[in-house]
């Protein structure tokens, strides 16, 4: 799969996906004045993972401090996408990560676990010293 790389803004998260390891990462504060917009190349990937017919395992980490609606919109988006691919086999694990002092981003990330069937979903608290 092809590199994805989106650097962060004061008001989008920095987006990577590291090919040699199959990880994309979602990282920042998520408030883009034209969200479906921003999120158009991260959708599109995903759609190609979805549809290749290799058995790739993919991590993918959340670590948002902050996001909008029209962020938390796409963010499940994301993972309906992720979890129907976990349903027809493919191998997709979810870290969500977050500071263990932010109790908001925790319980979003309790909310999106509660919509995911198949997807193997992480909630991981880390505190200040961590470097995740």
């Amino acid at each position: 799969m092809e590199q994805l790389n989106i650097e962060s803004t004061k008001f989008t998260p920095e987006i990577k996906f590291h090919p040699d390891s199959n990880t994309l990462e979602l990282k920042g504060r998520s408030y883009p004045e034209n969200t479906a917009e921003f999120y158009e190349p991260v959708l599109m990937w995903l759609e190609d993972y979805v549809e290749a017919p290799d058995d790739v395992e993919i991590s993918v980490n959340v670590e948002l401090t902050y996001f909008n609606s029209s962020s938390s919109k796409v963010l499940m988006n994301i993972f309906d996408m992720l979890d129907e691919a976990a349903k027809k086999g493919k191998k997709v694990m979810v870290n969500w990560i977050f500071d263990e002092e932010d109790e908001t981003i925790m319980e979003y990330g309790e909310e999106f676990l509660e919509d995911i069937e198949y997807l193997a979903f992480n909630l991981i608290a880390k505190d200040d010293g961590d470097d995740q």
